[in-house]
């Protein structure tokens, strides 16, 4: 027999009571049965589910006996797993052996079919033999998906246990093949619907995250190959099946888009105070299946990659088990199989940065984080001190620095209530709605995008660090009453000192979430030629640095919104304004002074010895000093070691020692260089000292001993120890990971920097060697580097070289510009590399 698969689009549900008594018994009972007060959620689900089985099993038997011999009636998709909402379809299949008379079977599904669409209800059903189902389900994924749910309502229960058996043994040997296929369909489901946890009108069913996707979650389980996250799962599914339900008695259609003018009487439906409330559960819910599915997505790739690799790999390794080489990223963090988990020494209990550290290696690399590492980090590791370390807050700012793959690993840590535990502010925002059509995201993934959007102009500020904090906390007084930037502004000093942040850049902080609509604001809304306009955001800033840090953000904060808010128009507005402020606070040099004036203050009495030591003996004389020691000065404790380096003057000095501390794996945090003359009353004889001093911390491990550093230092002096070869056998032992592209380096002429130098200023992406390159490339160019100023804020690199030509003095304009775009050539193939 031809089998049948014909869908009935519903109409309306007829309730009266005058009709034939089956079908008007059971409209009767089910129209109680959704009206019911007493019973929602669950219970009313599968109360429905079973009286909808009862009243087609009456049906069924209604029939001759002899029919139902070799005849089953099964349930399939939602309604098999007895999930039936209001307004759900009946997925229905009458099945039947070879033997089934076909005339009787036909007048069967006659006597079925019929009474559902008197009804109005709809119907999704088929005809088929055993044989004729698996064939079906093995050419059509959905179908397979639907018969993966297969329940018994009727007839020959051994029919039905026979294809519900043959079916999972189907979908078990076949799911190599049938997951990517299923995998794919999600996606692509993904991309037409968007994501549940983020929409303001959102599809309950088919969006991400949504009951489309826990059914594919059960599918994967099904499989065998791999299992979903079970935590908090069944509770999202129900929620988000209750609301739908909610959804389906208000509308009294079959809807599953949660539409604007549905919500407040969907929120009551539900006993929830109001609509936000209704969302945010929603978006909670979602959440969870979208983590969910992420984590089982990568566990599935995981296994079939294996698979597909194992055989071929114990061949060539004779019959012996390969083992995933696990590739170190972070003091405690290795890479591992294409996730980022702890590594087998990583003690949380005792180390509280590291939930920073692995987050921020894992968003560098590009990597997730292991399910098993961040539920471990979760479960063990202890709060922060207040002020957070200072290595805690280079970690945050190093996370959100990374661009795209910040996002993903946010999730993970949010998942597992590491954020709010890190943050407790963010609590208020987190699956906080926006109702604004001009906006895409809830507030907290708002938040998050515009430091992914900041992360991309960090070259255009001084200040990256600050900028991406700021991003991260402009809308955060979304979460409180009255005006959001005044309630913003109170919340952001007190995260920012928390964080660990001096008094200086609380209040710079602070200022950008005060102001983050200044910008854009007037210049949309005011007369820029009207002179108190200018004044007004010149009073408001308060300095040309924060000025560029705010025009940094506006544009992030825009273009994080939605491709509304931002426009050609408004960004040359925007500019036209920033420029004509510039030109107001122009006037005032004081950072210029206190640049100037660091390259002149004397030497301490520690930097004296160690120059007048370097002096006599010809060589280079460093000191580490130790932790323990800079704690006693009091202040908050730096991030890393000092390291002090003294060599007599010559050519060379920056890139060698920054060479060296490269190959020894020690990321340099800020470095100062400067020459300290010393009086002609040592060994009777005038002379200059070059002084670095450095703050430095090992990548992972532990700090190499001073002995082998002044060793190395001196070879690579005297040319024998070949740094750049070091680097290269280095990176290609464990190559670096890029989790994305980082914006280009910015290296710049500052204008009006210095009397006695000219200041090249490098913005670029931290990397193993990059201080190393610079002082080669500024070597090349042939100019003397006077003084240096190094800061690695996060991932970025902000540094200031002052510069003199042969004779001593500053480079002319063409000259510095020269040298500027060499540097940045140089660090652009770097980066490319």
């Amino acid at each position: 027999m031809t089998s049948v698969n014909v869908r009935t689009e519903s109409t309306s549900e007829a309730t009266s009571e005058s009709e034939d008594s089956g079908p008007s018994g059971y409209a009767a009972a089910r129209l109680r049965l959704l009206h019911e007060e007493s019973r929602s959620g669950p219970p009313r689900r599968s109360a429905l589910s079973g009286l909808t089985d009862d009243w087609l099993a009456g049906l069924f038997q209604a029939g001759s006996e002899s029919v139902l011999r070799g005849v089953a009636l099964v349930a399939v998709g939602g309604y098999g797993r007895g999930e039936l909402s209001p307004r759900s379809d009946l997925d229905l299949l009458l099945l039947h052996d070879a033997n089934a008379d076909a005339a009787e079977v036909a007048a069967l599904a006659d006597r079925l079919w019929y009474p559902v669409w008197d009804l109005g209800l709809a119907l999704d059903h088929s005809v088929r033999t055993p044989s004729q189902a698996r064939k079906t389900a093995g050419e059509d994924l959905k179908v397979h998906l639907g018969l993966l749910d297969a329940r018994h309502v009727a007839g020959d229960l051994g029919l039905t246990a026979g294809l519900r058996t043959a079916v999972l043994a189907d979908w078990r040997n076949q799911a190599p093949k049938r997951l990517p296929e299923l995998r794919e369909l999600c996606e692509e489901r993904a991309e037409r619907h968007g994501e549940l946890g983020h929409l303001l009108e959102p599809d309950l069913k088919e969006a991400r995250g949504g009951l489309r996707d826990a059914t594919a979650l059960r599918a994967v389980a099904a499989s065998w190959l791999a299992d979903a996250p079970r935590e908090g799962l069944a509770d999202a599914r129900r929620r988000l099946l209750d609301v739908r339900d909610a959804l389906h008695l208000a509308t009294g259609r079959a809807t599953d888009r949660l539409a604007l003018q549905e919500q407040d009487q969907v929120a009551a439906a539900l006993g929830l105070l109001d609509a936000d409330i209704l969302l945010r559960q929603v978006y909670e819910s979602a959440r969870v299946v979208s983590y969910a599915s992420d984590v089982t997505w990568r566990e599935v790739g995981r296994v079939l990659r294996a698979r597909s690799v194992r055989p071929r790999l114990r061949a060539m390794l004779g019959g012996r088990s390969a083992v995933a080489e696990r590739t170190p990223l972070a003091e405690g963090v290795v890479e591992h199989d294409g996730e980022v988990v702890l590594a087998r020494t990583a003690r949380p209990e005792r180390d509280p940065v590291l939930p920073l550290r692995a987050a921020a290696a894992a968003a560098q690399a590009g990597l997730p984080l292991s399910l098993h590492a961040v539920r471990r980090l979760a479960a063990s590791v202890k709060p922060l001190p207040t002020p957070w370390p200072a290595e805690a807050r280079e970690q945050l700012v190093t996370l959100l620095g990374a661009g795209r793959p910040t996002v993903e690993v946010w999730e993970a840590l949010e998942a597992e209530g590491l954020i709010t535990r890190l943050l407790p502010d963010w609590e208020r925002v987190r699956c906080r709605p926006q109702r604004n059509a001009v906006h895409t995201w809830t507030v907290d993934r708002h938040l998050v995008e515009t430091a992914v959007r900041a992360a991309e102009l960090t070259r255009r500020v001084g200040r990256p660090d600050l900028l991406l904090i700021a991003a991260l906390l402009h809308d955060i007084g979304k979460g409180w009453p009255g005006d959001h930037s005044a309630a913003g502004e109170i919340i952001a000093r007190d995260v920012a000192a928390r964080v660990g942040f001096d008094a200086g850049d609380v209040a710079v902080v602070a200022c950008l979430v005060r102001h983050h609509l200044l910008l854009v604001e007037t210049a949309t809304r005011r007369d820029l030629d009207d002179p108190a306009t200018v004044r007004g955001v010149a009073e408001a800033v308060g300095s040309v640095g924060t000025l560029e840090l705010l025009h940094a953000l506006t544009e992030a904060d825009a273009l994080a919104t939605g491709p509304a808010a931002w426009s050609a128009w408004r960004g040359a507005l925007v500019a036209d304004l920033v420029k004509r402020v510039v030109a107001v606070l122009s006037g005032d040099e004081a950072g210029v002074a206190s640049a100037e004036g660091a390259a002149d203050r004397p030497p301490t009495a520690e930097q004296e010895r160690l120059a007048v030591e370097a002096f006599r003996t010809g060589g280079p004389v460093l000191a580490l000093r130790a932790r323990a020691e800079e704690e006693a000065s009091g202040g908050p404790e730096p991030l890393g070691v000092e390291l002090l380096i003294a060599v007599p003057e010559q050519a060379g000095v920056l890139s060698a020692v920054a060479g060296v501390l490269a190959v020894h794996r020690l990321a340099v945090r800020t470095a100062e260089l400067r020459e300290v003359a010393l009086p002609s009353g040592i060994e009777g004889v005038a002379g200059s000292v070059l002084l670095l001093d450095w703050r430095v911390a090992a990548e992972y491990g532990s700090l190499p001993q001073a002995a082998r550093l002044r060793a190395d230092l001196v070879r690579a002096l005297d040319g024998s120890l070949d740094i750049a070869g070091r680097l290269r056998e280095r990176d290609a032992a464990y190559p670096r990971r890029r989790g994305t592209v980082a914006p280009p380096p910015r290296v710049t002429v500052a204008s009006a920097g210095s009397r006695l130098a000219t200041v090249i200023e490098v913005r670029s992406q931290d990397a193993p060697g990059l201080l190393h390159r610079i002082g080669r490339a500024l070597e090349a160019a042939g100019v003397v580097v006077r003084s240096a100023h190094v800061s690695t804020l996060g991932a970025n690199a902000v540094d200031a070289f002052y510069v003199t030509g042969a004779d001593g003095g500053p480079l002319s304009g063409e000259r510095a510009a020269e040298v500027a775009r060499g540097v940045e050539e140089g660090l652009r193939v770097l980066a490319g590399s």
